[in-house]
């Protein structure tokens, strides 16, 4: 027998492993459960197209050009699926339909890891019925009764927000509005979340939670694809890079523990109206409470949640009125004339602001806050969805940003067009029942409600007090940036000038 040495054994390994792959990459693209759903071959033969998309953070873009070319539903990997027909909201993220074949996919908990204090947030608890505990105690704390106690705090820091505007002097000045935007939501959320503001608006920095969290958006991301798809490599590198990884997540929970901790000491607020006094109202009536855990896992998703994403929007739709002057025009007449002055501005008066209104609907749909979909995963007896059975063990998601700038879900997709949101007749065949932002069914976004009353307040607050364009230093393709589950957001410079001159 001949002897086997160390080069040959090498040799031989990596041509087993070779056409181990290649066998493998057969059998997916002709005998796949899978195969009979359109996509590239490559794609179907092998995850790396999709993973090189989100390690560059492209992947909404490289998920639309698959649908502009194989239609309303597609095979982006071996083992996912891709859906932009509306009903996939329903079929994926709802209960299904009791008619069809299947049940309603859950979320793929193989892709949310838990949290280090070995605690689930609303966010990745996988049992339902747990779920829906945490839900039902936090519920009262986003709801209509609640912002109208909570309105004195959210106009504190919108008048603060303007106040610091109208530092550039009668001729104005250039200011970062995304920076802007960002500090006032955080401050916003600390104190609602915490009982006590971040003071980033106060001291015109960031917060270092803050920039660690904006840090981690990427690294999570490009992280996550060696935790879901190569674990050993990912073992490998975790034994390497563990005392940096290890000390931002831990970074961030310590953060909300402490502040956590801080608030629960000073008991029911005497102050005002946050979170944990409606918690503790409902802990009075007799309903199951929060562990501690519970509680500083939730307080740092809010934290995250319920401020990003909203600065996010709010960054995005003035960009777009800044590049269409026509459309901030109609904004400004519309605010300055519903109200005799800044003071008259409540979230309750900016309810009834129609071009406001369509203006926002618009800057989400053509700047959602997550660009792509959340993958949820079919269950043992598969899924149906838009009309196809959808085999076992499948991922599905209906990915945001493709969706939205479909040609065939929305005219003229790639137009800024408020309109479309007000019945005008040539966006009449739009499919509006596709813009869903904030996801459907039991596990949408709690905190809806108040993110949408919160943009229409600070927008209102700031279009009646000033006039916006794009500066010397604005970045005319503002949109053109990366996304790692969240958008890698670039400064937004932006000249802005107190109206009159005050």
């Amino acid at each position: 027998m001949e002897h086997l040495t160390i080069p040959r054994v090498i040799f031989l390994t990596i041509a087993f492993v070779f056409v181990r792959w290649i066998a493998r990459g057969i059998y997916r693209v002709y005998f796949h459960p899978l195969s009979r759903f359109p996509g590239p071959r490559f794609s179907a033969f092998t995850r790396l197209p999709h993973l090189n998309a989100i390690r560059k953070g492209v992947l909404h873009k490289h998920v639309a050009r698959l649908h502009e070319k194989y239609g309303d539903v597609v095979r982006i990997s071996p083992d996912e699926l891709s859906f932009i027909h509306p009903h996939a909201w329903r079929d994926i993220y709802g209960l299904g339909s009791k008619e069809d074949r299947g049940s309603a996919p859950p979320k793929a908990w193989g892709k949310y890891r838990k949290s280090l204090n070995g605690a689930f947030h609303m966010l990745n608890m996988p049992d339902p019925v747990q779920h829906a505990r945490q839900r039902k105690i936090f519920l009262p704390a986003f709801s209509d009764r609640a912002l109208t106690q909570q309105s004195p705090l959210f106009l504190r820091y919108a008048d603060q927000l303007v106040s610091i505007l109208k530092s550039g002097g009668p001729e104005g000045a250039q200011f970062d509005l995304l920076q802007m935007f960002n500090f006032t939501t955080f401050d916003i959320m600390g104190d609602l979340t915490f009982g006590e503001s971040l003071h980033m608006l106060d001291n015109a920095s960031y917060d270092p939670w803050v920039k660690a969290i904006f840090q981690n958006f990427k690294r999570g991301a490009q992280l996550g694809l060696l935790y879901n798809h190569y674990p050993l490599v990912a073992r490998i590198f975790q034994a390497l890079m563990h005392k940096k990884v290890a000390k931002a997540q831990y970074s961030h929970l310590h953060f909300s523990s402490s502040r956590v901790t801080k608030r629960l000491e000073k008991g029911r607020s005497s102050e005002g109206v946050d979170l944990w006094d409606l918690i503790f109202k409902s802990e009075d009536k007799g309903k199951a409470g929060l562990t501690r855990a519970e509680m500083d896992v939730n307080a740092g998703l809010f934290m995250i949640a319920g401020t990003e994403t909203t600065a996010t929007v709010l960054s995005g739709l003035m960009y777009l009125l800044c590049l269409h002057p026509d459309k901030m025009d109609k904004l400004v007449a519309e605010v300055r004339s519903a109200f005799a002055s800044s003071d008259g501005i409540t979230m309750e008066s900016a309810v009834g602001l129609p071009w406001l209104n369509a203006c926002i609907k618009e800057g989400m749909r053509m700047y959602p806050p997550v660009p792509i979909g959340l993958p949820h995963l079919t269950p043992r007896d598969g899924s149906t969805i838009c009309g196809h059975y959808v085999p076992p063990e499948t991922t599905v998601a209906a990915p945001h940003w493709p969706m939205y700038y479909s040609p065939t879900i929305f005219r003229d997709p790639k137009s800024f067009v408020p309109e479309r949101w007000m019945g005008v007749e040539r966006y009449a065949d739009d499919e509006r029942s596709a813009f869903q932002p904030f996801s459907v069914g039991p596990r949408d976004c709690l905190g809806k409600n108040m993110a949408y009353h919160e943009m229409r307040l600070l927008l209102s607050k700031v279009i009646y007090n000033f006039d916006f364009q794009l500066g010397p230093d604005s970045d005319r393709d503002w949109f053109e940036q990366e996304s790692y589950t969240l958008w890698q957001k670039k400064p937004l410079m932006i000249k802005v000038k107190s109206v009159g001159g005050v």
